[in-house]
């Protein structure tokens, strides 16, 4: 295959505006995570995702996504997989493996990358650009609406990506407006048991913001139970099993859990005494719940609904 050449940020920055957030034709500028530019000519009209995670953001604003990276078991996420199956998008390589021939095979005019996380391409990203432009965003630094709003920018999705917002924070305020809360706190918690981390969900992180934004009074863990050995995260604090013992809220949420999740919680000895295993309180976010996107955030304010909404 006959390498195709692309403008350089060198060639074209003269032509582009100095701020990505003021552009509204083509060809634009778009900024990546460490600062860096990248140039489009046109809006992309065949896009590759090498982040399974960014897939979802650039599917609910209808970009045109023909390729993507899968997790490490080879799957889409659950919550979108039928809208990428219906749209005819191709599996790619899992994550934390890339296929080169594979990304030249199928033309893509842009290719988006995740800074970080297990999907991250950005070890490849010098070969990726020789194959496409490349998009970098840190999906772990931003609020799900604002990356869908960055992905809507570099693919002229704009209006879709303001109206699904509008619509998807006005579902929101009706929701919350037809809940029943139980008193007090809540907080959120990833549950792994004994000898492994158990992180829980600080307040202002993806899934505490949701919460709060349902009605509930989130429990933010302290920062100091942080562990060391791990990376910290803007979502949660990556905090011991031993823990788990400390928290004081009165209902508890499971991160990506069921309501057999929820019963294996209540059923842990060292958790007895937790506030929401003595009133009962403890309810699964949701299978899919792990990483918020428009998908996982709709099943989560569906869910709560059908929980604890007017009967």
């Amino acid at each position: 295959m006959n390498r195709r050449s692309f403008l350089t940020l060198a060639t074209c920055a003269a032509a582009l505006g100095s701020s990505a957030g003021a552009v509204t034709g083509w060809p634009r500028r778009l900024t990546n995570a460490d600062g860096s530019e990248t140039a489009l000519p046109r809006a992309p009209a065949r896009i590759l995702s090498t982040s399974v995670t960014l897939t979802g953001s650039l599917l609910a604003i209808g970009a045109p996504v023909i390729a993507s990276a899968t997790t490490v078991r080879g799957a889409f996420f659950d919550q979108w997989q039928a809208e990428a199956r219906a749209r005819g998008v191709e599996k790619l390589w899992r994550a934390g493996s890339i296929d080169l021939e594979a990304a030249w095979a199928l033309e893509p005019d842009l290719i988006v990358v995740s800074a970080g996380g297990a999907d991250s391409a950005l070890a490849q990203r010098a070969a990726l650009a020789e194959v496409a432009p490349v998009l970098v965003l840190d999906y772990g630094a931003m609020a799900w609406e604002d990356l869908t709003r960055r992905l809507a920018q570099a693919t002229g999705r704009e209006a879709e990506a303001e109206a699904l917002l509008t619509g998807f924070a006005e579902t929101l305020d009706a929701t919350r407006a037809a809940l029943t809360l139980p008193e007090g706190r809540a907080n959120i918690v990833s549950y792994n048991g004994p000898g492994a981390p158990n992180p829980i969900a600080r307040a202002k992180g993806a899934h505490g913001r949701l919460l709060t934004g349902l009605g509930f009074d989130l429990e933010d863990p302290p920062t100091g139970w942080q562990s060391a050995a791990m990376p910290a995260s803007a979502d949660v604090v990556r905090a011991s099993y031993e823990h788990l013992t400390q928290l004081s809220a009165e209902t508890t949420f499971l991160l990506a859990g069921t309501k057999a999740d929820a019963a294996r919680f209540m059923a842990d000895p060292i958790l007895a005494n937790l506030p929401s295993v003595q009133r009962g309180q403890v309810y699964g976010l949701g299978k899919n719940s792990f990483r918020i996107d428009y998908y996982s955030a709709r099943e989560v304010v569906d869910g709560i609904a059908r929980q604890f909404g007017e009967a």
